[in-house]
């Protein structure tokens, strides 16, 4: 049609030139858990807990210093690594929450996002050759942005040890994998299993990590949403190492702002800022107002949050429990990593799409997640009261139904 009217379709790559890309990309595959959303998505009146995007809006003196900065004419460019505003507001957060002091001349980046908070962290950090501890189930977001650097992510299942890395654990994988491991990354509060890592354990993994001279990359992005424990973090031990990763998505409900930051030493955030220039050159400046708002007035915000998601915590744990599925005990974040039943074998992509077209409840499977994921599924309660109990009686009717199958 086009071309009848004298308007040429849009052109193929050339022949020559197809595949000829970065050759790592052919080594990573795309986002399991957006993928398998996007595969369930067209299913009618599924009710979707795949996401960990909350459902609760933006604060709203939050989204207000976001409207004024656009009405004000905060159109140009700020400081690379962020408004100042932003990053003293980032510093004197931290330095309240986990007692941590950060420069916000030198030590601190305001990012687009957790998500290029941590590429940023990983291109500037990693050479070909270099390994990295993951301790999986975990972020299959982490699996890629390495791999990319040509470092090899070195997955440490902690299926066996209640989803921890043990200091003991990282003992032995260190002495396995030998001297080209330059970093160990945690992410706690975890991103499939809602698991907190308690002090004790985070001390011991300091040890381990400063005898074997290693950087770590820390993900705390759900530090603010945790049950009943206290956040420690572990660059209150080894502040020399640590590259901690935050932002605002999860704790203010501010996902499409997309802003996050990394801190760390300044001679390493020094390099961290060339990478990041080089991707965005600097964030939106509403999006920067708004979380300087939400860092410097919003400590109640994150509070409101929790009991809400607790609650839901709560009901989903019990209504799985009575329909006797066995769940990880979540301690932060908002997800709960279910076993799927017995009757299902471990096979949890198939159990998952069973689930999404017979009872219309979509959930991630586990193996999307790394080693120790399978047979696993994880639903996030960042959904509404109503989506939650519709989900949880669809799923017994369901499991039942089954049954009685079989």
């Amino acid at each position: 049609m086009l071309e009848s009217k004298g308007v040429k379709a849009m052109p193929e790559l050339a022949n020559e030139l197809t595949n000829r890309v970065n050759s790592r990309l052919n080594q990573v595959g795309p986002s399991g858990i957006r993928e398998f959303d996007q595969r369930i998505s067209a299913i009618p009146g599924i009710v979707k807990l795949t996401i960990g995007e909350p459902d609760l809006n933006t604060p709203e003196h939050v989204k207000q210093a976001a409207i004024a900065s656009i009405a004000e004419n905060d159109s140009h460019y700020s400081a690379q690594k962020g408004t100042l505003a932003l990053r003293q507001a980032i510093s004197g957060f931290l330095k309240r929450s986990q007692g941590l002091t950060y420069d916000p001349d030198t030590e601190i980046i305001a990012t687009v996002g957790a998500t290029e908070a941590l590429t940023a962290t990983t291109l500037t950090m990693l050479n070909p050759g270099d390994k990295v501890i993951v301790p999986t189930p975990t972020f299959a977001l982490y699996f890629p942005i390495i791999t990319i650097t040509g470092a090899t992510p070195v997955m440490v299942d902690t299926s066996q040890d209640d989803f921890v890395l043990t200091p003991e654990k990282l003992e032995q994988t260190l002495q396995a994998e030998g001297d080209a491991v330059k970093a160990v990354l945690l992410n706690y509060p975890s991103n499939p299993t809602g698991k907190e890592y308690p002090q004790d354990v985070i001390t011991g993994l300091a040890t381990v990590i400063a005898n074997h001279g290693l950087f770590v990359i820390s993900d705390e992005i759900y530090s603010e949403l945790t049950y009943g424990v206290d956040h420690f973090s572990i660059a209150k031990l080894i502040p020399e190492r640590t590259v901690l990763i935050n932002g605002l998505s999860k704790s203010h409900a501010m996902t499409g702002y997309r802003m996050g930051y990394v801190v760390g030493p300044k001679a390493f955030i020094a390099n961290v800022t060339k990478m990041h220039a080089f991707m965005v050159t600097s964030p939106s400046n509403p999006a920067q107002a708004a979380a300087a708002e939400a860092l410097n007035n919003g400590d109640q915000d994150p509070i409101e949050a929790k009991a809400i998601y607790q609650r839901r915590r709560d009901f989903i744990t019990t209504a799985l429990a009575d329909m006797g599925v066995s769940t990880v005990s979540p301690e932060g974040a908002f997800y709960i990593f279910a076993k799927i039943p017995d009757q299902f074998g471990t096979d949890d992509v198939a159990f998952a799409e069973r689930l999404a077209n017979e009872a219309k409840v979509g959930g991630t499977p586990g193996s999307a997640f790394g080693a120790g994921g399978e047979g696993y599924i994880r639903f996030s309660y960042a959904a509404s009261d109503a989506a939650l109990a519709v989900a949880m009686t669809r799923m017994k009717d369901f499991l039942t139904a089954t049954a009685e199958v079989q």
